[in-house]
């Protein structure tokens, strides 16, 4: 059993999935996989301590919303490896807690994220940076099952502007300014900034933002797409936070289900698309919480989800 356990695991570990859910898989195939997770759910109280260049938090009257804020204000939240893999470590914890509904990013009065370190990234080469497939490890924010809000406040520039446009909603503060400026350094978006651009503003927009480098006001982004809704600076998270909440109180699975087929939307065609989303609601039958809420709609009460 041993030896067959072992060459499961080596078949695992040769796919490209992070640690953590390489791990989860073991354990289902040991059977402790369960007190891995409140393990996990437990440590996720007590994470904050542990980023140095991320905050964690979990807010909303009911406990199930987890705020995270970019924290290098000196280099006015750049993101380098160690940030995002400290955010990256954080998704994966939160996607795997049961009681977090909705995830928040935020960044500072000052700066969402200004961009990526350019420090960091000028001595780079060629061969090294194309064999690691440098970057393509930042993504995870669209990897994230959980709906994810990103609560922009001043500069969301270059890799900032990226990371923003990887989560599911944005809400900005009025004097956000978005915009992809590597044009002006002689290189070009890395992180999804051509085609997210292009996906949520049109072709055009996204030629004029990423060949000529220049910013973009909230109210603009909000007008060709980019954002959802725009606020005064000081009331952006908590509206955020209140939306995270408003999300958080429906079905997990059924949530999930939904976003599942939004991205479906933004990433295929329209017949694929339509396809996706009908065997997606035709699933919903198979879930206790579609009886639950047609039930509950039926009797004029409020649904208790199972997500099940």
């Amino acid at each position: 059993a041993s030896v067959v356990l072992f060459y499961l695991y080596l078949t695992i570990n040769r796919c490209s999935s992070p640690v953590f859910a390489v791990s989860e898989k073991m354990l289902k195939l040991t059977g402790l996989v369960g007190s891995f997770r409140l393990a996990s759910q437990s440590s996720l109280r007590n994470f904050a301590s542990a980023p140095e260049m991320i905050k964690f938090e979990v807010v909303g009257q009911a406990k199930n919303v987890a705020l995270i804020t970019l924290n290098r204000p000196k280099a006015l939240n750049a993101l380098c490896n160690q940030l995002m893999n400290e955010l990256r470590e954080t998704l994966l914890r939160l996607d795997a807690d049961k009681s977090i509904g909705a995830i928040v990013i935020t960044g500072s009065d000052r700066a969402f994220a200004a961009g990526a370190d350019i420090k960091e990234m000028k001595d780079r080469e060629f061969s090294s940076t194309f064999s690691s497939r440098f970057l393509e490890d930042w993504c995870a924010v669209s990897e994230v099952n959980k709906p994810v809000i990103a609560a922009v406040n001043g500069f969301a520039l270059g890799g900032g502007c990226e990371l923003a446009l990887m989560c599911d909603i944005i809400y900005a503060g009025d004097k956000a300014q978005f915009g992809q400026p590597e044009i002006n350094i002689g290189t070009i978006p890395g992180a999804g900034g051509t085609q997210r651009w292009a996906r949520s503003a049109g072709k055009s927009v996204a030629m004029e933002v990423c060949l000529t480098g220049e910013r973009m006001g909230a109210q603009e982004a909000k007008e060709v797409g980019i954002v959802s809704k725009v606020f005064p600076a000081d009331e952006c998270v908590p509206a955020a936070i209140k939306l995270g909440e408003k999300i958080a109180a429906q079905s997990p699975l059924i949530v999930q289900m939904a976003k599942e087929g939004v991205n479906r939307a933004f990433e295929t065609t329209l017949r694929e698309g339509l396809n996706a989303e009908r065997r997606l609601f035709h699933a919903t039958f198979a879930t206790k919480d579609r009886k639950e809420g047609m039930t509950a709609f039926a009797e004029k009460r409020k649904p208790a989800w199972k997500s099940e």
